[in-house]
């Protein structure tokens, strides 16, 4: 039997079943009664429904829509190519066409995202463009005004919380997975807005076809100090291991947990150093190919150049 990931089965068909602000979801749900569909930039963080919104858009007013990854085809002569071929002839059932550009603040603000604006004018009377991004000032000027832009902001987070809660459920009873709602309340609490994360970690704790107060583990307090001690001793190896064992926990929740107990391992004088190289290897973390190799590289890094008490 086909196995599915369950963010890819259950995403939302229309904007209704959206989970967003009421005045966001109000907004796009005008733009499909009205059915004009403008150039679009939606912008917010990773796991808030950006994508899931675009395509909603194109499924609810009957569009033709491409869906192009600027992290794996931001190549320039790949992104022409594409696009020519896909908006330069006439929909058959229509309408306009649409380009969803999907993690467009990965494309080259040298080049391709320039190219891009060429794009989105000389195909303006066939084609539409909806570009998703994380950080939006990573974008060109000239795209900004060239896109109504929308914040896909949490708003009240019990609210979202709540709306989103009875999402989970839905799937999690379509599957057949067994929960407790508290559990599932701490978890949503603990990934908000991020509901593509509470819906892969329950799908992948809930293989077993329970769900409970496991999914909420973390790193612990023997883990941290596990890793803080290699660190002094500049023990890389015994680094490299934790690291290894651990990138089943996001990259960012390790940059933190050392942020979070820096004053209990690190000399004062060390603390200012140890924020710039935990929030340059945050940084980093948005563009690089192996995140492990980053987090390890920022390890190396912290054992170099501080001095624990």
């Amino acid at each position: 039997m086909e196995e599915f990931l369950f963010v890819e089965k259950y995403r939302p068909k229309t904007i209704e079943e959206c989970i967003l602000p009421d005045g966001l979801k109000d907004t796009f749900q005008e733009i499909v009664q009205k059915g004009k569909l403008p150039n679009m930039m939606f912008t917010g963080s990773a796991g808030v429904g950006k994508t899931t919104v675009a395509r909603a858009l194109c499924n609810e007013m009957g569009l033709d829509y491409m869906m192009i990854n600027g992290s794996e085809d931001g190549n320039i002569d790949t992104l022409r190519g594409k696009i020519k071929q896909f908006a330069s002839t006439i929909s058959l059932q229509g309408g306009q066409k649409v380009v969803i550009l999907d993690e467009a603040d990965y494309l080259n603000p040298q080049s391709t995202q320039p190219a891009l604006r060429g794009f989105i004018e000389e195909y303006s009377t066939n084609c539409r463009f909806i570009l998703t991004c994380n950080f939006k000032n990573r974008i060109i000027g000239p795209l900004h005004s060239r896109c109504s832009i929308y914040e896909f902001n949490i708003g009240n987070k019990s609210k979202m919380a709540g709306h989103f809660m009875q999402r989970l459920q839905f799937i999690l009873d379509s599957e057949n997975i067994t929960y407790e709602n508290q559990v599932l309340a701490e978890l949503i609490m603990k990934y908000i807005p991020d509901w593509r994360r509470v819906i892969n970690e329950c799908q992948r704790y809930g293989m077993s076809g329970t769900i409970d107060t496991g999914i909420l583990v973390t790193l612990s307090e023997s883990s941290v100090k596990e890793l803080m001690s290699d660190l002094k001793d500049k023990n890389f190896k015994g680094m490299r291991k934790w690291v290894t064992d651990n990138m089943d926990v996001e990259s960012a929740k390790i940059f933190r947990m050392v942020y979070d107990n820096m004053i209990s391992y690190v000399e004062a004088s060390s603390v200012p150093q140890l924020v710039l190289i935990l929030a340059d290897y945050s940084y980093k973390d948005s563009f690089v190919a192996d995140h492990e190799l980053n987090v390890v590289a920022c390890m190396t890094e912290i054992m170099s150049q501080i001095k624990f008490k």
